[in-house]
């Protein structure tokens, strides 16, 4: 079904994001890259953003998971 598999496709993004960690990457690596990810961190916000909006559209809410 295309939506699991667009679900799955979500969970990897989540993956790859989580490791990322900028506080490992050089000060000289942070600036050469600085551009690139200003780009995509605003792209993300701008898709996030509107795949929000789409649920919220529906009526529905967005919540944080609840900790076990």
């Amino acid at each position: 079904m295309r939506t699991n598999d667009e679900i799955e496709r979500l969970q990897a993004a989540v993956r790859a994001l989580g490791d990322v960690d900028v506080s490992a990457w050089s000060e000289d690596t942070l600036k050469e890259q600085i551009g690139e990810l200003s780009a995509a961190l605003v792209t993300l916000d701008a898709l996030l953003t509107r795949v929000a909006e789409g649920v919220r559209g529906r009526g529905l809410r967005i919540e944080e998971p609840v900790s076990a």
